[in-house]
């Protein structure tokens, strides 16, 4: 119990600290450039609060349950060495973690058009089908590089001659938004699980992958079923949050609190109902495994219950009207720069970014510090989010910025070595999280409401820049690294001071 505390105490600093950039930022815009009503401030650091303890919970829960089970799960299911049992139960594991995906709630509530359950029934089907594929190329030893190319490949002849305008950015979105604090451990875990019954040298560095992989489903899942339902509906501003005195504000966040409470619940019983029987039909762990295991379920469920409490109440709103009265300023080009700020600091406040950064720095034996990722995850984000407000502030299409991004991301993975392609495509899928969409995105839309601009085609699509630009800086320290390595000695020989530490 005491070692508990402990460890749940270091988490709950490293959200502070994650956290906090992010929320002087945002104070200090309060106070000069953009005011906002007491309310809605209150309601926003009320949130950062929640948001550091459901970080906390998360990231425990996440070690203690959620990355053993993708890893025992993995290794059992390719240790049968049937190629039947991997394609079902992958296939299976891929529909219900991403069903489990709160994120995804959050997107078919704004897809107009199409049904909910329809459009997340076909989202989930899409990562099943990409997740068997990432598992395949595991155990055959597939090159990365070749699958990105061909599945992009689909995905960008479908969006130019087949698909409605309106549903394309919505469509790129859905890639970023389903690999979340949920599917991300789980899946992660997964491949390290299927990896580890190879014995060549390569096997780790191939358990990366995965989260890219099964970010193109969703986006081809959107694209199919745009062609098939016409785009009708527009999107809704949320609305801001309206409090007399502490005790309305309390309120608040108490009547939210069980609606996430009850969704979070949703989204885990199927992982729990599906580590249950496979407990019960293979694994056959040991008491005290499993119960470890259940007790990190149940801090992830209080974790996100209280994170999702604390963005969607305190943070979504704050963001909305953020963008709203810095695009009312006579100079409204200042969102750029603006923009690129928060962006360099808030890809540290998603949870699962902590998780990809702890695995990479555990596979690379430190060679890869978890300080070089965040450094040039934090890169990556500031210039998508300045291109994002580029796009708000001039409605240029997104595919200017999406084909040569993807482009240079591709001929970029053939001169670095492939464990950076497999992280940089991971880490796309990993940067943009909850954080984004219940931050970034409203401040683009609260920005493209006030210029006047079209919400779906202009302001969607931040996530999407979000989860495309990691694929190019992750890459950039991979060149880097190689040159630190021809500098030493031996391949073998790194000194201390040619570990990548940014």
């Amino acid at each position: 119990m005491g070692r508990t505390k402990t460890v749940l105490g270091e988490k709950v600093r490293e959200a502070l600290a994650s956290v906090l950039p992010i929320t002087a930022i945002v104070l200090v815009l309060c106070f000069t450039l953009a005011p906002v009503p007491v309310d809605i401030l209150l309601a926003f650091l009320v949130g950062a609060v929640l948001l550091i303890v459901g970080m906390g919970f998360f990231t425990l829960g996440a070690e203690a349950a959620m990355t053993p089970i993708g890893e025992q799960v993995g290794s059992k299911m390719a240790s049968s060495r049937k190629l039947w049992v991997v394609v079902v139960l992958s296939f299976l594991i891929g529909v219900v973690v991403t069903i489990s995906e709160p994120d995804l709630q959050v997107l078919a509530n704004q897809v107009p058009g199409i049904p909910n359950m329809l459009l997340i029934g076909a989202v989930a089907a899409g990562v099943g089908v990409f997740l068997v594929v990432a598992l395949l190329r595991i155990l055959f030893q597939v090159p990365l590089q070749w699958l990105i190319i061909g599945s992009y490949l689909v995905v960008f002849i479908l969006a130019a001659f087949f698909v409605p305008k309106d549903f394309l950015t919505v469509a790129f979105d859905s890639g970023g938004v389903t690999t979340g604090p949920m599917t991300v451990p789980f899946i992660m875990a997964l491949g390290l699980g299927v990896s580890s019954i190879r014995s060549d040298e390569n096997a780790a560095q191939d358990s990366f992958g995965l989260v890219a992989l099964c970010s193109v489903g969703p986006i081809l899942a959107v694209l199919i079923l745009a062609m098939c339902f016409p785009a009708s509906g527009s999107y809704t501003p949320s609305a801001m949050p309206e409090a007399a005195d502490s005790r309305a504000l309390s309120g608040l966040f108490l009547a939210a609190f069980p609606e996430y409470a009850k969704e979070v619940f949703l989204c885990l019983f199927p992982i729990a109902a599906f580590f249950a029987a496979f407990q019960v039909l293979a694994l056959r762990l040991n008491f005290k495994k499993v119960l470890k295991i259940v007790v990190g379920i149940l801090y992830t469920y209080i974790g996100l219950a209280v994170f999702l409490t604390g963005v969607n109440v305190g943070f979504l709103p704050a963001g909305t009207y953020l963008g709203r009265q810095i695009a009312a300023l006579p100079y409204a080009w200042i969102l750029a720069p603006i923009g690129m700020l928060m962006g360099w600091f808030i890809v540290q406040a998603e949870p699962a970014v902590h998780v990809l950064n702890r695995q990479v720095e555990e596979i690379t034996s430190g060679a890869i510090s978890g300080q070089a990722m965040s450094a040039s995850l934090s890169a990556g984000v500031a210039i998508s989010i300045g291109l994002a407000m580029v796009r708000v502030l001039t409605g240029i299409s997104i595919f200017w910025f999406l084909v040569p991004g993807y482009l240079a991301a591709v001929t970029l993975s053939f001169f670095v070595p492939k464990i950076f392609t497999s992280i940089a495509f991971d880490s796309g899928g990993v940067a943009s999280g909850p954080m984004t969409a219940t931050f970034l995105l409203p401040f683009a839309m609260g920005a493209c409401e006030a210029l006047g601009g079209n919400i779906v085609t202009d302001a969607f699509g931040v996530v999407s820049m979000v989860a495309m630009t990691p694929l190019l800086t992750i890459q950039l320290l991979g060149l880097l690294y190689q040159w630190k390595l021809k500098r030493a000695e031996t391949p073998e020989e790194i000194p201390d001071d040619e570990i990548i530490e940014l």
